[in-house]
């Protein structure tokens, strides 16, 4: 690792990065203009993931069902446009420290593309933005698991990310080779509205690296009354779904099953869950805490 790159990533670590990752601009040859980071910086010679954890005990009030402000502040709103965006543009400020242009960005989604028209011939219109699940993965933070969202080795599906696109030659990290979704559907089971198919699959391909992911009706996660949250940044955005139950099932089975790095004493999930379906009524979830159901198995 260059001396360079292992100055960034440490300056990252103690202004607050929890993950970073770094890709080359090759691992996006194949992107779409319109969604591609190097519409954005052509001449980066390095795309920068950010990453910041959302802490198990943000999600608490929203698997209990008693309170979903904690999350929707500590879990969504500040931890995505103050914590997150402050150590983004700390890391931009290094590099520009040091004589590097550096470009932060937020995660305003895709699916409000395009907001303008292109001003030369063969640019995209703006404003481009790229899936920031899939550039995390280019980075080799992890992959995307069956639920369609960004799974990383040691928080699974609690973190949120932010981009610098940088002319700064810093390293590349290889991708994530190890599987961090176990493809077990509790997620999509979990879910009282049937919106993540538990029979229907896309493949996913990012730098070389192929994922399986579930059919996902966005049209039921929009009305979502488990802990789905409104895109904050455009109502053409997809819903965050961090906080909602098919996430939280996630959590619960990836941390019973040993499958993330950041391990707690006690199991997340300690009742069985609520649900409420479309028509706004509680209704039983057909999945139980993974440690009750890991230890009868075990039986």
């Amino acid at each position: 690792m260059s001396e360079l790159t292992q100055q960034f990533k440490q300056f990252a670590a103690e202004h607050g990065a929890a993950l970073v990752g770094i890709a080359p601009p090759e691992r996006f040859a194949d992107w779409p203009a319109e969604h591609s980071p190097m519409s954005i910086a052509p001449e980066a010679r390095a795309v920068v993931a950010i990453g910041l954890r959302i802490t198990r005990g943000t999600l608490r009030g929203n698997e209990e069902g008693t309170n979903f402000n904690t999350y929707g502040v500590f879990g969504y709103a500040w931890l995505d446009s103050d914590f997150v965006s402050l150590t983004t543009f700390e890391c931009a400020e290094y590099l520009e420290d040091n004589g590097w242009e550096a470009a932060p960005l937020f995660p305003f989604p895709t699916e409000a593309y395009p907001q303008g028209i292109a001003v030369r011939k063969g640019a995209p219109a703006p404003n481009v933005y790229p899936d920031f699940a899939r550039v995390a993965v280019a980075c080799g933070l992890g992959e995307i698991g069956i639920n369609g969202d960004l799974l990383t080795p040691r928080f699974g599906p609690r973190q949120r990310i932010q981009l610098i696109l940088t002319d700064a030659p810093l390293d590349p990290d290889p991708l994530c080779e190890e599987k961090v979704c176990r493809e077990c559907l509790a997620c999509a089971e979990s879910c009282p509205l049937g919106a993540v198919s538990v029979t229907e699959f896309d493949e996913l391909t990012v730098a070389g690296k192929t994922m399986r992911v579930a059919k996902i009706d966005y049209a039921k996660c929009r009305v979502c009354q488990n802990g789905a949250c409104p895109n904050k940044y455009h109502a053409a955005g997809r819903p965050d779904r961090l906080g909602a139950i098919c996430n939280r099932t996630c959590v619960d089975a990836l941390e019973a099953r040993g499958a993330v790095g950041n391990t707690f004493e006690n199991p997340f999930r300690v009742r069985q869950p609520w649900g409420i379906d479309a028509t706004g009524q509680l209704v039983d979830v057909p999945v139980k805490p993974m440690a009750e159901q890991l230890d009868k198995e075990r039986e």
